[in-house]
């Protein structure tokens, strides 16, 4: 599969605008040469990039360190703080990654646990409230 240098300079100048930042200043936070962050930004010269000079531009953007790799690959960019995956042979990167999806997963599901708490309360202050409208036996409507 081939990079999208486009989405990859279209990215990075959508980023650089949300953070107010120039290009000098990607320049210094990222430790890229001026050359290098010309090419990429303007879509210059469609070229492999280093894994290290994507990670320090990803980084310096703020963004989780693939960010940029998974947009020159055509896959959905990672969240700050999720774990780094390097490859699949990367047995431990793809446990920090499962153990971080697990983790949300948990969290999820305890999200779930106190939203059927809440509707279980609901629904026994919901059933008091009926036991008290409804008419008892032998009793009459209005």
């Amino acid at each position: 599969m081939s990079e999208d240098w486009a989405a990859v300079a279209q990215a990075i100048n959508a980023r650089l605008a949300e953070l107010g930042l120039s290009q000098r200043d990607l320049i210094e936070r990222s430790h890229v040469s001026k050359a290098i962050v010309r090419e990429i930004q303007h879509n210059v010269t469609q070229r492999r990039r280093s894994e290290r000079t994507l990670e320090a531009l990803s980084e310096a953007l703020e963004w989780h360190p693939s960010h940029l790799s998974a947009v020159a690959d055509g896959r959905t960019p990672q969240n700050v703080g999720e774990p780094v995956m390097n490859s699949y042979d990367d047995v431990p990167g793809r446990l920090a990654v499962i153990e971080h999806q697990l983790r949300e997963i948990v969290g999820r599901l305890n999200d779930v646990h106190e939203i059927r708490e809440q509707l279980d309360a609901i629904n026994t202050g919901v059933e008091t409230v009926l036991e008290h409208i409804r008419p008892q036996p032998g009793q009459r409507g209005h």
